[in-house]
This record gives structure tokens, sequence and C-alpha cells, in this order.
């Protein structure tokens, strides 16, 4: 076996920073049921990896009408706000790429879910955006 040379990116202290501001602020308009607003953080087409109810990998791409349609469903239209307390691990590819692994706890309605998923984020004129998100039981929705 080939051994590869340490190619890893370790992050600096600002990109640490400008990612958790980008969650911040990507949460806050969760929160608030922004749908148009998320959709702005994001790079369409936005690329979904996902599993189905019989157990099959399904992956897809959705268009920017996709996402605001389909994440106004699933968001639905409550008069309250939706909480979120999340603990999120990225893994920076490179200055301008990372992967982020998330566990989060989701309150709505008086009702709470428990949420593990991943996004791959890219860097482009300086503000991050989400290109990918990865999250196990939507297949059946792709």
């Amino acid at each position: 076996m080939t051994l590869l040379p340490d190619t890893g990116y370790t992050p600096t202290p600002e990109d640490r920073a400008s990612l958790d501001a980008w969650f911040a602020e990507y949460d806050a308009r969760s929160g608030r049921r922004d749908v148009e607003g998320m959709a702005d953080m994001a790079v369409f087409p936005l690329n979904l990896v996902s599993d189905d109810t019989k157990g099959d990998g399904r992956s897809a791409q959705w268009d920017r009408e996709r996402f605001v349609a389909t994440m106004t469903h699933v968001m639905g239209d409550g008069a309250e706000d939706i909480v979120f307390e999340s603990a999120r691990t990225p893994v920076f590819l490179s200055p301008a790429m990372a992967v982020v692994f998330t566990d989060s706890v989701m309150t709505a309605g008086g009702e709470t879910r428990h949420l593990r998923y991943a996004d791959v984020l890219v860097r482009k004129e300086d503000a991050w955006a989400f290109q990918t998100m990865i999250q196990g039981g939507w297949g059946d929705n792709l």
C-alpha cells in the first residue's frame, strides 16, 4: 500500500469563525422558517444524498424552486419559531471546502427531534454556501 503525503488542511481561527457564523445565520433563517433566505445560502443545483424506506441509497439534484417547495412543505407554516441546538464537527478540505457533520436537536411546536446530517460547503467570493446535503430518511422524496 502506498502512503500518501500529509495533505490535510488545518483551518485558521478565521476559517472556523466564518463557518460558525454561516451556520448561526442559517440556523436563524431555518428557525424563522425563512426558506427563501435559506435558499440564498446555497449553490444550485444542490446535491442531495439520502436513503429510502427500502434501505437503498438515493441521490438527486434540486434547483432552487424544488428546494423552496420541498423545504416549505417539510418545515410547515407554524406560527412559532423552530429552535435548534447543534454540535458541529467541520472537516476542512481546503480554505474553500468543508464537510460538516452535525448532531442536532430540533424543537418545534413542543415536539423534539434528534437529527444527524452532513453538509458540504464551498466558499465563493468570501462567503460560504452549502452545495450538498446528506441525511438519512429523505430518499423517498428524491
